[in-house]
């Protein structure tokens, strides 16, 4: 039994995630590429060999492919799915008219960008109604204790203290506390507290300690749990609070970004797909909310990824138009080639840093470490 509920949470509740995220991102580029009049030859979830499929009207090709592990939109005029080639037969005037290749170039932009943009509608939308329906939360931001010989106690912090802000940010719940000290490693720390009806600020230097081989910093305070409060919002506020989580969720993941490139960080934090499906299993072990919420978090990365400026994913498709906008005609055919051999190699290299790291950080390698050494 075992067995078969790590297969379901793991395996099964991943793949109707990913599922999810991808058809909601191919479905973006798919409405606006048909709102300008393209013609869409395939709207694929997965890749490889088709496993089933049916024609539209339209002409569309909708599929499910061998491999779940994304999804695509081949649109006419393409030689390929990513776009990366045009098909350089002889067209009609009536097939220059539904070719994603002879529309405009603000046309061609606004339909790549669709795809990002679907993740984001979708993560905002879904956020907010999670709000709506359930309410949120929230643990207020009093230290209920305090551990021995911690930073937080060298510092002077005691039980009962309220944080009013964090390095100038101001601190609403106690998971803002934990969220700010995690996006300040190896930084000091000027906490603002109210104590008794007074305010007061101290300097603190979290402590670094290592966790599964990951730095991170350890305040060394616990949340009050008596102090929890549940805010419900009508549908405006809702989404005014999924727009306000959206930023923070966007800005921690540059700020992190940020932080391994500049070696404060440790690049071992960043996950691929293992640790997509272990993030899912232990999301479905929390309940609906927990996968609806998990799902929403997934949506938002993989819109935000697709807006980097590498070739290959929809930000370089986008460096490109933009690059032809400011030109007045597309790239040549070698630059454009070049940056797509480029960015080909640079998402290969991120996949199999982020499965290496996936793969180290199983339980298992430490055993498999132990018999080779």
């Amino acid at each position: 039994m075992d067995f078969l509920a790590g297969i379901w949470n793991y395996v099964v509740v991943f793949l109707i995630i990913l599922t999810v995220v991808v058809f909601v991102h191919e479905a973006g580029h798919y409405l606006v590429a048909r709102w300008n009049g393209v013609k869409v030859d395939v709207f694929s979830i997965g890749f490889g060999p088709e496993v089933w499929g049916y024609t539209a009207k339209s002409g569309t090709r909708w599929r499910v492919s061998l491999l779940p592990l994304g999804g695509y939109v081949k649109m006419f005029g393409d030689a390929d799915a990513a776009s990366a080639t045009g098909d350089d037969r002889p067209m009609s005037e009536a097939e220059k008219a539904v070719s994603f290749r002879h529309k405009r170039v603000g046309q061609r932009a606004a339909i790549v960008f669709a795809g990002p943009a679907a993740n984001f509608i979708f993560a905002i939308v879904g956020m907010a109604m999670l709000l709506v329906l359930q309410g949120e939360q929230v643990m207020e931001p009093v230290v209920g204790q305090v551990q021995p010989n911690s930073a937080a106690e060298q510092a002077g912090l005691r039980a009962g203290d309220r944080v009013l802000s964090i390095n100038g940010s101001a601190i609403g719940s106690f998971l803002d506390i934990k969220r700010t000290v995690l996006l300040h490693i190896e930084e000091p720390l000027t906490i603002q507290y109210e104590r008794e009806g007074s305010v007061a600020s101290v300097l603190v230097r979290p402590r670094i300690i290592e966790v599964n081989g990951k730095k991170q910093p350890l305040l060394g305070i616990a949340a009050d749990a008596t102090r929890i409060r549940v805010v419900n919002y009508n549908p405006l506020e809702a989404v005014g609070q999924a727009l306000q989580k959206t930023e923070i969720m966007v800005t921690s993941t540059f700020i992190g970004i940020g932080q391994m490139i500049n070696g404060s960080r440790d690049s071992e934090e960043l996950g691929g797909p293992i640790a997509i499906a272990k993030g899912a299993g232990e999301a479905a072990q929390g309940g609906l909310s927990s996968v609806v919420f998990y799902t929403i978090l997934l949506s938002l990365n993989l819109g935000l990824i697709n807006l980097f400026p590498i070739p290959v994913l929809d930000g370089g498709h986008l460096l490109f138009y933009a690059a032809e906008a400011i030109l007045g005609r597309p790239l040549g055919e070698k630059a454009q080639e070049y940056g797509f051999r480029i960015g080909l190699f640079l998402v290969l290299a991120l996949m199999v840093f982020a499965t290496r790291n996936d793969i180290v950080s199983l339980p298992m390698w430490d055993v498999v470490k132990r018999l080779l050494s």
